[in-house]
């Protein structure tokens, strides 16, 4: 556990990966956008921009979440000049949901009632921040952004990216979870804070270490009976190389895998055991 996280004292039952608070400059909103970034190089310049013109600061906190980057794409003047209020730098193992684990307990542990994620490879429109905070505000638990539904745009997404969603990874969710989802893999999404803080959610755990956490969640959040939300996003992939973590077949029989675990309960936290 990270010196910061022994700071701010989280829950005994949480496990937190080893982090660094290389940059904090204090909340100032109720509501933050979590950044998960790795050697994103430009994109991750891209997204900050388009953030800050969108004016995002001024109704969500941006925290970034490295995952260790060596490509020194996030350099001071970067972060001073869009408004980023906190860059966390993973020191422990694990990828995405070790990342998430890191984020999620710094924004709850400071007091964030609305925690939002967006993929730091540019390729989601931050412009829907706002609707997902506003979605939060009214009640919702869970909102997943969706360029599948109803106002959605999907933009030069692979063929087999495309049917895997579609024909594969939604589907299950959707009849194990028993909420209509339509679009299950991308991470531009939002919860509130009672949702993570509920032990029957248990997101800190260290089973969540690559991508487990987003199959999960979707599928967990709906059986507790949490309301849930989609919302019509558009996600672009750019002509070219494909900028994503999940590459091949390797890549792909781990998201089938994590997606088998998380609907047949073996994500679930176990029952405590009673006195007696």
């Amino acid at each position: 556990m990270g010196r910061v996280n022994k700071h701010l004292n989280p829950p005994t039952s949480w496990q937190i990966p080893s982090y660094e608070v290389t940059h904090w400059t204090q909340r100032t909103q109720r509501s933050c956008v979590v950044i998960p970034v790795i050697n994103e190089g430009p994109r991750i310049a891209s997204l900050l921009g388009r953030m800050k013109n969108l004016r995002i600061p001024e109704v969500a906190d941006v925290i970034i979440m490295d995952g260790g980057s060596s490509d020194d794409s996030l350099s001071s003047t970067l972060i001073e000049s869009t408004s980023v209020r906190a860059v966390l730098t993973k020191t422990g193992p694990g990828k995405l949901s070790a990342q998430l684990r890191c984020a999620y307990s710094f924004a709850l542990l400071h007091g964030y009632e609305d925690i939002l994620t967006i993929d730091g490879n540019d390729k989601d429109d931050p412009s829907d921040i706002p609707a997902f905070i506003d979605a939060l505000n009214s009640g919702v638990d869970f909102v997943q952004g969706s360029r599948f539904v109803n106002g959605g745009v999907a933009v030069n997404t692979p063929r087999s990216r495309h049917l895997a969603i579609r024909l594969v990874h939604a589907p299950v969710l959707s009849i194990f979870s028993g909420f209509h989802w339509t679009d299950t893999t991308q991470g531009f999404r939002a919860y509130s804070a009672r949702l993570l803080r509920d032990p029957q959610v248990a997101p800190f755990r260290d089973v969540f270490a690559n991508y487990e956490l987003l199959a999960y969640l979707s599928y967990r959040a709906p059986r507790l009976g949490y309301t849930c939300k989609e919302l019509p996003t558009t996600r672009s992939y750019p002509d070219g190389t494909v900028p994503t973590k999940i590459n091949g077949f390797k890549g792909n029989l781990e998201l089938l895998s994590t997606l088998v675990r998380a609907v047949t309960g073996r994500l679930d936290p176990r029952p405590r055991a009673t006195a007696g």
